[in-house]
């Protein structure tokens, strides 16, 4: 969505930034003009991939996909305006949206004959569930209009509802506000609004001031006062909660201030109390829980409190959310065993609830409690104070450990005189409002105030900057706020970029040096033509090599190796890397079992014969038992040999099952077995991979095991035990285990 104030841009990009993270979103679907800024988004996030115009979109000429869905499955992720932490992705159902558009449409007795004019935007939960959805579940018109054509010509919202007839409309607080401060009598001769039934305010506080001026001077144009409704809802029940009656119009409730605000307690101010308006607090009525739904006053323990006490509000019911998308900790505070927190304080009182206002953002002063929202309201009339422009807030003093009261407020005046005398207007309203003076009054310029895309003061935002000493920031050149954000964006790229840059300088390196010591090697080994000696210059030339290639590694157990007998060696097999690994650790030659097939290719099969390899059949089971015995007569002649009985390697990690081949040989030869654990070649050198990255490997040799017979149980005795002892170190986990775990899902 666009940014609500272009001189807030890099605050605006940087939710942005938050929200792309969260949702994991790999396409972003933006208008042509936000093209250079989606850039940067892409930027910043790592898992944005594509930026796309809806025109683009529809020229790709993709053939539609029908999914079938379930109730419970998400239907979208509607996220937090953020006003007082940053935003959090909701997770809604398509049972959830049915369930509270059912709810409102059965309080509201909505029907096809109604016609709803909205200015709301498509990216919130009151344009995009209550108008557009909901046109589509009750099949009437929906007359849209862009938000910013109402922002720059209010009358044209009325004017929709007068041509067209409109029964269902509304918007926020400050909407009806910008009504009574824009619209002149002049812009209005010929309005007709006696077909607009249902004038709902919410999605911010709702002032009562307000909506009595608007439907007294709009009730000359033929709007009905009962037609007024305060509602109240949030993005965790979908979008309503609770409504009024239907044409009952205004309800409010005026209580003794300082009971109030010392007990919590709303007690009624009657004839034998407070009647004035310092004494008095006047809160709106929002109705009653919309049908199927269900709310309650909690104490901050979570016990339930009574009538006209006033606590933190919960719900449930079928429209509630089950959570935070990939945000446990938020989620687990959001639910208290069953029911949802709002994040709100409130009280109930007839069976209608009164909204007092933001946990977060009541501040907690000499035992009273006290509402930002009045107070911002009463200095933002101020002449002079930017109205809308204003924020109240708690900031813990850090030498007393109490709260100061901080008001910050807008203002375009520069004079040094007119300043002062603003400051002791705002000072004598603090007075009258809270009967105390606020600590602290921050007159900062236009488009100072942080506000989320919805209008909404961001309290808590505008408490961080006051705090680190500069709440005045936000008239930063947008062009420097871009590029700000954009360098932040880019750095991460530029990391990425040097960490590309470097693995693949390491990965030709290593293949520059394994290109000049392996001709050289094989011409050696291959010249030589005995075995020994081509092991023990291959051997030496393996060390060069990882140490050229400044691999970290080790070898473990070398005085586990039989001497002055022969023996056969099993080895994981996890890379390419294996073979020259322990060439390198064993000291002394061992006859290396390869596969058959590496015979046949010239360059390898040659090398391999000439370090005195042999080669053995894998698939055909008669040519493999002569092959076994041919290794077993090598055993008994006393040359060790060295297998590798998971016979191949994959890309994915996991010790395989082994083969029987190398058991049986040590079996019939009666020769030990010992287990060797290979770890980190994998990570090093996949398969599949041709670019070597830098890495630690370590070779771990175990203890002989000797057979205990020269029979197949024998032969499985010793794989087993093998096979436990390579588990057991080379870092790996059992792949055999998952395939039987797969399999029994299945």
């Amino acid at each position: 969505y666009p940014p609500a104030r272009l001189a807030q841009i890099g605050d605006h990009l940087q939710r942005h930034a938050g929200i792309l993270a969260n949702a994991q979103a790999p396409v972003l679907i933006t208008v042509a003009q936000a093209r250079p800024l989606a850039a940067l988004l892409k930027a910043s996030t790592g898992t944005l991939h594509s930026v796309l115009t809806p025109q683009e979109l529809a020229d790709g000429g993709g053939a539609p996909v029908h999914p079938m869905l379930r109730a419970h499955d998400i239907a979208l992720l509607q996220y937090t305006s953020g006003s007082t932490g940053s935003p959090k992705g909701v997770v809604l159902s398509h049972a959830n949206l049915l369930a509270n558009l059912r709810a409102m449409g059965k309080t509201l007795a909505v029907g096809s004959q109604d016609v709803f004019v909205s200015w709301l935007p498509l990216y919130h939960d009151m344009g995009l569930i209550g108008a557009w959805l909901g046109s589509l579940y009750y099949a009437y018109p929906l007359v849209v209009m862009s938000p910013l054509a109402f922002l720059a010509r209010p009358e044209r919202w009325l004017w929709a509802i007068h041509k067209y007839r409109g029964t269902l409309s509304g918007g926020p607080n400050f909407a009806f506000e910008l009504c009574l401060r824009k619209l002149a009598n002049a812009d209005l001769a010929g309005l007709d609004l006696s077909s607009w039934r249902f004038v709902f305010n919410g999605a911010e506080p709702v002032s009562l001031q307000t909506m009595r001026v608007f439907m007294e001077r709009f009730a000359r144009y033929g709007l009905r006062p009962q037609a007024a409704a305060p509602v109240y809802g949030l993005a965790e029940a979908s979008l309503g909660l609770t409504f009024p009656p239907l044409g009952r119009g205004l309800a409010a409730d005026r209580i003794d201030r300082d009971k109030f605000t010392r007990t919590a307690v709303a007690v009624p101010a009657g004839e034998h109390g407070p009647t004035g308006e310092r004494e008095t607090l006047e809160f709106p009525s929002c109705g009653r829980p919309l049908s199927g739904h269900e709310v309650r006053i909690v104490d901050a323990t979570g016990r339930e409190l009574g009538e006209r006490h006033e606590g933190l509000l919960q719900f449930r019911g079928p429209s509630a959310t089950s959570g935070y998308f990939r945000n446990p900790v938020q989620t687990r505070q959001l639910f208290d065993r069953g029911w949802l927190n709002t994040g709100d304080y409130a009280y109930i009182a007839a069976d209608e609830v009164y909204i007092t206002g933001r946990a977060k953002e009541t501040i907690v002063r000499g035992g009273r409690n006290i509402y930002p929202y009045e107070l911002e309201q009463a200095v933002g009339a101020i002449p002079g104070i930017r109205k809308g422009c204003v924020a109240v807030f708690g900031s813990p003093d850090p030498d007393s450990g109490t709260e100061r009261i901080v008001v910050m407020a807008e203002t375009a005046e520069k004079d040094v005189q007119a300043r002062r005398a603003l400051h002791r207007q705002a000072l004598k309203t603090a007075l009258d409002v809270l009967g105390m003076p606020p600590d602290h009054i921050a007159l900062v310029p236009p488009h100072s105030i942080l506000k989320t895309s919805s209008g909404k003061i961001r309290r808590a935002a505008c408490r961080e900057r006051f705090e680190h000493g500069r709440p005045g920031r936000g008239v930063e050149a947008p062009w420097l706020q871009i590029a700000r954000f954009g360098w932040r964006a880019l750095r991460p790229e530029l990391r990425r970029g040097r960490q590309t840059a470097a693995s693949l300088s390491y990965a030709l390196y290593t293949w520059l040096l394994f290109a000049t010591l392996a001709p050289a090697t094989w011409l050696a080994s291959v010249a030589l033509h005995r075995p020994a000696l081509g092991w023990t210059l291959s051997h030496h030339a393996a060390r060069l090599f990882l140490r050229l290639g400044a691999v970290p590694w080790f070898v473990q157990g070398l005085e586990h190796l039989p001497r002055n007998r022969p023996c056969i060696l099993v080895s994981n097999h996890a890379s390419y890397l294996d073979g020259i690994v322990l060439v390198a650790a064993l000291p002394t030659p061992v006859c290396m079992v390869a596969k058959r097939e590496l015979q046949r290719q010239r360059i390898p099969g040659t090398y391999l014969a000439s370090i005195g390899a042999d080669f053995i059949d894998r698939f055909d089971n008669v040519r493999e038992h002569e092959d076994v015995e041919r290794v077993v007569a090598a055993v008994r002649a006393g040359h060790s040999a060295l297998f590798f009985p998971e016979g191949t390697f994959g890309r994915a990690p996991g010790l395989q099952a082994f083969r029987s081949g190398a058991f049986l040989a040590a079996a019939r030869a009666g020769a030990p077995v010992v287990p060797v654990a290979i770890r980190g070649t994998r990570s090093v050198l996949r398969d599949g991979q041709w670019l070597p990255r830098r890495g630690p490997i370590g070779v771990v040799i175990g203890s002989p095991l000797w057979p205990d017979g020269a029979d197949w149980p024998a032969a499985m005795r010793l794989r087993n035990t093998a096979r436990a002892e390579i588990l057991h170190y080379c870092g790996e986990p059992d792949a055999r285990r998952t395939t039987h775990r797969d399999a029994r899902r299945a």
